[in-house]
């Protein structure tokens, strides 16, 4: 199976070839999960990355090294996920719906194959993949029909691995950023009001929004972690979130600059360290 390129990208060396595309089925993406598009940029530099400890869970409980393995990283928006497992070792293809953040992939990653697509219908071929990603991107997909795709491109023994970036709400600052954040979004956004809605809105993805496919057997590992940013990255990466991208940028504004004094209280050298859960599940095909 030949290495699958995009037009116009630089040869990346020689490497293990990719899954191959078939051809493509475009499926429309829920206009939220492109909500993104318009904070590509922002997303790309504020948001966190992902801890070593995370890709040595991954290998662990998939049972094969990332070195060499036919990945696809699904839901790949400004490309965090795909460069940490490019950097691991995989033949990794990012699959990307919004034009936005595949722009800022293909601007950031340009030697990483990028295919447009979505997870409900993954323009490739039957059993050509070793591994399939979602990072912060599975909740985007309609599982009935993303699970069977999933299983589809997977070859016997690959394995799909979902993950999700947690703000940890053990931590004082953490859980009164996120009363804030309900009170906010219940009076911004009633619809996300009720189980999950603060992580929904800016801390992360709670386990009720998941929906895990039930015909697959998950195994789970949680890897703490932190990182130590300034004030205006922290802000940025809150912002970056679909229910602040969809909400209208002056209410968006209003609140991030209320939180701004809350943090230079709490933070008075300017820096803020976050502290993640990264809540991750991998099933064998």
């Amino acid at each position: 199976m030949g290495h699958m390129a995009p037009t116009n990208t630089p040869d990346p060396g020689p490497q293990p070839s990719p899954p191959q595309p078939a051809s493509p089925r475009p499926s429309p993406a829920p206009p939220r999960a492109l909500s993104f598009d318009r904070a590509a940029a922002q997303y790309g530099a504020a948001r966190p990355g992902y801890p070593d400890a995370l890709l040595d869970a991954v290998e662990e409980l998939a049972g094969r090294p990332l070195r060499g393995a036919r990945a696809l990283d699904v839901g790949a928006g400004t490309g965090i996920s795909t460069r940490r497992l490019r950097d691991r070792g995989a033949a990794v293809v990012a699959v990307e719906p919004g034009p936005g953040m595949a722009a800022e992939l293909r601007r950031t990653l340009p030697d990483v194959p990028l295919v447009r697509g979505d997870g409900n219908s993954l323009p490739f071929a039957a059993a050509s993949a070793d591994l399939i990603t979602y990072a912060q991107s599975w909740h985007w997909t309609d599982p009935a029909r993303s699970a069977p795709e999933a299983v589809r491109v997977l070859r016997p023994g690959g394995a799909l691995a979902l993950w999700w970036n947690v703000a940890d709400p053990t931590v004082g600052w953490i859980a009164e950023q996120g009363a804030r954040l309900l009170s906010f979004f219940t009076a911004e956004l009633p619809g996300m009001a009720g189980p999950g809605a603060l992580n929904v809105g800016a801390h992360g993805s709670a386990v009720s929004h998941r929906d895990l496919p039930a015909g697959l057997t998950f195994a789970d590992r949680r890897v703490p972690w932190t990182r130590r940013v300034p004030i205006a990255t922290h802000l940025d990466n809150l912002g970056s979130h679909s229910a602040f991208l969809i909400l209208g940028d002056e209410r968006a504004r209003r609140f991030l600059a209320a939180e701004r004094e809350h943090l230079a209280l709490r933070f008075p050298d300017g820096t803020v360290e976050e502290t993640y859960v990264v809540e991750l599940s991998v099933a064998i095909r």
